[in-house]
């Protein structure tokens, strides 16, 4: 389990490291840079999770990028609520630690932790009540 984890990640690290470089910002150069502070925004838990979060939608006014590549603080008493899920998405958590509820079973997620989930399956997110839960979410864009 642990090492199809880390071969998602690495495949994962791959794909960024090629959108990355066929990304354009214009016709001179082949890249988009951003910084946490050019797309961050405050919102309200995503699937109806509520709380106060801080969103980071990186690269989505890119053209022709398939891949949605996001960041998330959730705050204590928020969360990304329970749902079901149509495609494949990958969570991975930067710091923090929290509780995911994975079709019905709750186990707890701290920093290094990658998540598939795949499609048919229902989760969500929550940050412990002592601390923010900061995660990546990666999928594809239909």
């Amino acid at each position: 389990m642990k090492k199809k984890c880390f071969q998602i990640i690495i495949a994962f690290a791959v794909t960024l490291v090629s959108i990355h470089a066929k990304a354009q910002n214009n016709d001179t150069t082949r890249y988009i840079l951003q910084n946490d502070v050019d797309v961050a925004k405050e919102e309200a838990g995503t699937h109806n999770g509520g709380g106060n979060t801080i969103g980071f939608n990186f690269f989505g006014d890119a053209k022709n990028l398939k891949t949605a590549f996001r960041k998330r603080v959730l705050k204590p008493g928020s969360s990304i609520g329970y749902h079901l899920q149509k495609e494949d998405e990958i969570y991975y958590v930067i710091s923090g630690n929290g509780k995911m509820k994975m079709n019905g079973k709750i186990f707890a997620v701290k920093p290094g932790d990658a998540i598939l989930t795949r499609p048919g399956s229902s989760h969500g997110i929550t940050p412990n009540d002592d601390n923010n839960l900061v995660i990546m979410i990666v999928y594809e864009k239909k």
